[in-house]
């Protein structure tokens, strides 16, 4: 019996030939000299007059011949389209996780759509934002957000000094230079806080997202092993069009 996979495999082949068939059968079709031909003999007023050989040109295309070409590529084509399609409709497998199965008899089409969803879903979570890891982070249940432990700085001000560099005579004022002391005035308390997650929340994420890759992957390749009966829907179609 032929499987799944098998006509899968030859389908892209199938196809390219068909249209390359296709584009030549129209290519022939459209060049009127090809399909026209002549034959001509001369024959002279009278004995005297001169004798011309006979002319003659072939017909090169014939119509219906083109149409039997073509019936018979897209009969391939058709067929094996219909009994990929067929197929198709009958080909399943579970999904299965770690011996627990998620999704039991899952069509092969649907296989495929959750192989790109999940493409897709892993660039999106491959890319959630992460705490930053020079921090130390815990999770306050009061807001559900993360934040660090209390950090306490000082608070200063710029208080003036003066710095005397001469004391004042009877003839020079003193020489006094202005410099600016840093004062404490008070403290900060900070913390930080994050809606971010934890790299290892996203590790796990992410390695929740390839196994079930993986698996989906497994169930098509299961689901494509399937037996096929071989459709011949070809016959049908073009015994009505060309026939």
């Amino acid at each position: 019996m032929t499987k799944l996979n098998q006509i899968i495999a030859v389908e892209k082949g199938v196809k390219s030939k068909s249209l390359q068939d296709i584009n030549a059968a129209h290519a022939k079709v459209q060049k009127p000299a090809l399909l026209a031909g002549i034959s001509r003999t001369y024959q002279p007023k009278d004995e005297e007059g001169e004798q011309l050989p006979p002319e003659s040109t072939r017909v090169q295309v014939q119509a219906e011949d083109v149409l039997r070409d073509v019936s018979a590529s897209l009969t391939r084509l058709f067929d094996v389209t219909a009994t990929k399609d067929w197929a198709n409709c009958r080909a399943r497998a579970d999904v299965t996780v770690d011996g627990r199965t998620l999704v039991a008899d899952v069509p092969v089409s649907y296989l495929l759509f959750l192989e790109k969803q999940l493409a897709e879903l892993h660039g999106f979570v491959k890319k959630l934002p992460t705490l930053d890891a020079a921090e130390s982070w815990s999770l306050d249940p009061s807001t559900d957000w993360w934040k660090t432990d209390p950090v306490r700085t000082i608070r200063t001000k710029k208080v003036p000094r003066n710095h005397v560099k001469a004391e004042a005579t009877e003839k020079h004022p003193a020489q006094v230079e202005v410099y600016y002391e840093d004062v404490p005035i008070g403290y900060w308390t900070t913390v930080k806080f994050s809606g971010a997650l934890p790299a290892r929340r996203v590790n796990e994420l992410l390695e929740r997202v390839e196994k079930l890759q993986q698996a989906v992957k497994f169930a098509r390749e299961e689901a494509n092993g399937a037996e096929v009966t071989d459709q011949r829907v070809g016959d049908a179609v073009f015994g009505y069009l060309f026939g």
